[in-house]
């Protein structure tokens, strides 16, 4: 694909539910008298104090319970089939947090945080410390098939799907036998609700919402595919959405194959920039003086942990560095004030590759400090994500995908690799999507804010000028940054957004925004001298990733 200059281009059916009919009357959103709508539009909502319930494995009691703390939660009831309101109920979760400045009340401010799947019940609190919180009743919720709404599931396939960045022709053949396993297992549990999971509904549902709260309109603030979410309710309801913030926007024409294939090619470009900036600084961190020496050396310490991982320093606390954990830690190193700590542990991991037998170990803390910042890979199977990216069309054939892949290991095989360029659960889905995607337009609400980070390593950068191009927005381009997720984070952005969200200030048609600095490391022939960083490896690792959050981020 042609590139063009950066910067410059200014993702269980729940029955006998009744409906209660409270005083509040709306009409649903379409204009229209339909009677077989206006009941849901009408239910009366009948907020309590969140209950956190157990945690989920993994986050601390006390850690779960804050994220419930102060937010009213309710549930409420969505037809399953919105052209045939009588097949069925879905019950949708909701929250409030309540506008900190009652004097100034703006009205509600829904929030989704992407997916397609994330469920968005606790997010009024993440953004409880922004100004956002002052004039507008936070509102959030999870969305269809997820969290504590009717839920969607896939069976857990009998194999374990392999991952792999750069996979054999023979691993390639065995991706494309595990998506096709994964489309049986949702196929299995998805009974009568999953082909009514999409984000067409999921829009109708959000108007629903805005219809118990009483509210004329909403105002919207999204992330990664909660972006492609407010642009599909922009459509469907124009009259009913106010102000509107698509952060991190998916590409409106790149629904979903390539947008998958593009996380890759982030990726890769966040790869180069690292390595660019570790060439100019040889004499430091020793892994050449150019980008291609630098990728040189680089690929032969992955090529050595593919046969010969790095044992995690602590048994049973971690996954071994394997060549496969060494392409994610490559491409998933966008933050830029980091890229001193991540070159000093692909340093270590380079020694320790490098090591002879029994030698060949990391410290406990460069370990903690890997898992802090760069995690594991980790195993979840709600089926909200295999529905939804289902409502695009997908090639059916796998020669195709299996051609792309090679493509992908040899040129971008950092972050996920070639595995975003394989086949899904949806290449072999034998249903049909309950309608055609939602034309994308805006006409009927007002001028919104699309924002896009140079380097964003999930929904890659040209997104989000095009979705700005297609609904006519104002955007807000960050440069030189490989986070996703800027309003919180990055403080120019935040406060661009703020003002629009809370005064109606538009930025600029087209404005740029300062990413988070590089580190303070001199290039080599410079005459400033080499600062090393104080604290242990993982005390750092968790002051960076803190510092890098976003409120979406939380």
């Amino acid at each position: 694909m042609k590139r063009r200059p950066r910067l410059a281009r200014v993702v269980g059916l729940t029955a006998g539910l009744a409906i209660a009919t409270g005083s509040l009357t709306v009409v649903p959103a379409s204009g229209a008298a339909d009677q077989a709508l206006a009941g849901y539009y009408n239910q009366k909502v009948e907020w309590a104090a969140c209950v956190a319930g157990t945690a989920p494995p993994g986050i601390p009691q006390d850690e779960w319970e804050k994220e419930f703390a102060g937010l009213d939660c309710a549930t409420i009831v969505v037809p399953l089939n919105y052209q045939k309101p009588a097949d069925g109920n879905l019950s949708i979760a909701i929250s409030r947090r309540k506008a900190a400045d009652p004097a100034k009340r703006q009205g509600v401010l829904l929030l989704n945080p992407g997916g397609p799947g994330g469920p968005g019940l606790t997010m009024p609190n993440w953004m409880q410390e922004q100004k956002i919180a002052g004039p507008f009743d936070l509102i959030g919720f999870d969305p269809r098939g997820t969290g504590r709404s009717t839920a969607l599931e896939c069976e857990v396939p009998p194999i374990l799907p392999i991952f792999e960045t750069r996979p054999t022709d023979a691993q390639i053949a065995q991706i494309a036998a595990d998506a096709e396993a994964m489309e049986k297992g949702c196929e299995a549990a998805g009974g009568g609700i999953r082909k009514y999971i999409s984000t067409a509904n999921t829009a109708r549902d959000m108007d629903v919402i805005r219809g118990v709260l009483g509210e004329k309109k909403i105002n919207f603030l999204g992330y990664s595919y909660g972006t492609y979410l407010g642009a599909v309710y922009g459509s469907l309801f124009p009259s009913k959405l106010n102000r509107s913030v698509l952060d991190s926007s998916m590409h409106p024409d790149w629904l979903y194959y390539e947008q998958a294939k593009q996380v890759s090619v982030a990726a890769k470009e966040n790869y180069e920039a690292l390595a660019t900036w570790l060439a100019e600084r040889d004499s430091r961190y020793h892994f050449g003086k150019t980008l291609a020496e630098v990728t040189a050396t680089l690929n032969l310490v992955r090529a050595r942990l593919a046969v010969r991982p790095v044992p995690w320093p602590i048994p049973g606390a971690g996954t071994p560095v394997d060549g496969v954990f060494f392409d994610i830690i490559l491409g998933g190193s966008g933050y830029r004030p980091m890229w001193d700590l991540a070159a000093e542990l692909i340093g270590l991991i380079r020694d320790a590759a490098n090591a002879p037998e029994g030698k060949r170990k990391l410290s406990e803390d460069a370990g903690k400090a890997l898992k802090i910042v760069y995690g594991e890979i980790k195993e979840t199977y709600n089926g909200v994500f295999p529905a939804v990216s289902c409502e695009a069309v997908w090639s059916k054939d796998p020669k195709g995908y299996a051609e792309q892949m090679r493509i992908f290991r040899e040129r971008y095989p950092y972050g996920p690799g070639a595995m975003q360029a394989g086949p899904t659960n949806c290449t072999y889905a034998k249903w049909t999507p309950q309608e055609k995607l939602v034309d994308l337009k805006r006409k009927g609400y007002p001028v919104g804010l699309v924002i896009g980070a140079e380097y964003d390593p999930a929904t890659q950068y040209d997104g989000s000028p095009a979705m700005a191009s297609a609904l006519n927005n104002q955007l807000i381009s960050v440069k030189d940054e490989g986070t996703h997720g800027q309003y919180g984070g990055n403080a120019c952005a935040t406060q661009k957004i703020d003002d629009y969200l809370i005064n109606g200030i538009l930025s600029g048609s087209r404005t740029t925004c300062d990413g988070a600095p590089r580190p303070d490391v001199p290039a080599d022939g410079t005459s400033a001298a080499a600062k090393r960083s104080p604290g242990s490896l993982a005390d750092r690792a968790a002051e960076a990733v803190a510092q890098g959050k976003s409120a979406w981020q939380h």
